[in-house]
């Protein structure tokens, strides 16, 4: 165990309080790395992802597959689709490379810049490995070898009504297959089932989300009827799976042929919608 390695489990309690202790002194006195994109590693693992876990492992249950796809080192682009709401599913996604994958890696998600206008959310995205979606800086975090991930829906994945559940929205204008093919890196689509249904929107507040500066603002069977105890994420069961990476070839010098361009993200997007579509149909009900 690495000094700034959070303590084994099974320690007993006056090990674990000895080492909280450390990690609480340390952090005083300043005695902690945080990268150029503001990520924290030691925050990240000894706080940020043991409670992302508590979700991943008694709420969602969540089951993970085809982690063998992910290299042990070197960089590779995370494609996965979004959904949920609220992006649960991309700490999910988070916390499960993290605790499953044999190298225990970082995945460094891009996200909307509206996240990192907000006074805590933001910082607090930035020292979990969380970046701003710039097609600069996802070729800066790829040229230093890091997996990252992104989702190309956006707001539109998040945001769409329940009866559109698992249906793909559109992948933008296949900003995430430039930045592969620029950079040389392999795609690995991921498809993540289970996070359509733990805030069931079945409408769209428009006026109050206009009024508050929101892509949307949901209307769940739960939320905003119940207040806080609406917001509590349903206990569906998930699956995530990475299937086998897409290969771009060489990095290309200037910018790629756009039809290239357009090819390569359709064909990640069917990748996504067919593994999508298999595994709804392996899962069955949601819940139970």
């Amino acid at each position: 165990m690495t000094e700034h390695q959070p303590a084994p489990p099974g320690g007993g309690w006056r090990h674990r309080l000895a080492a909280a202790a450390e990690f609480a002194r340390r952090r005083l006195d300043g005695g902690y790395e945080v990268d150029e994109f503001g990520f924290d590693p030691e925050l990240n693992a000894a706080v940020l992802m043991p409670a992302a876990l508590a979700l991943y492992r008694r709420w969602f249950k969540v089951q993970a597959r085809g982690m063998d796809h992910i290299p042990g080192s070197g960089a590779a682009l995370v494609v996965a689709n979004h959904s949920g709401v609220l992006p649960l599913d991309a700490i999910m996604l988070q916390a499960g490379i993290f605790a499953e994958h044999p190298q225990s890696r970082n995945l460094r998600l891009l996200g909307a810049d509206m996240v990192y206008s907000l006074p805590v959310l933001g910082p607090l995205a930035r020292r979990s490995g969380h970046t701003r979606a710039d097609p600069a800086e996802a070729q800066r975090l790829l040229a230093a070898g890091e997996l990252v991930g992104v989702f190309p829906e956006g707001f539109k994945g998040i945001g769409k009504p329940f009866s559109e559940r698992y249906r793909l929205q559109r992948f933008g204008r296949g900003g995430f297959a430039r930045t592969a093919m620029q950079a040389g890196v392999p795609i690995i689509p991921c498809a993540i089932v289970g996070a359509e249904e733990i805030y069931p929107m079945i409408g769209d507040a428009k006026p109050v989300a206009k009024a508050l500066r929101l892509p949307y603002f949901p209307l769940t069977p739960l939320f905003p009827w119940l207040g806080p105890v609406g917001a509590v994420p349903l206990p569906s069961k998930w699956i995530i799976e990475f299937c086998e990476p897409v290969a771009v070839g060489g990095p290309v010098a200037d910018e790629p042929d756009e039809d290239e361009v357009g090819k390569l993200a359709d064909h990640v997007r069917d990748v996504i919608q067919d593994k999508l579509d298999e595994l709804v149909a392996e899962r069955g009900p949601a819940f139970g």
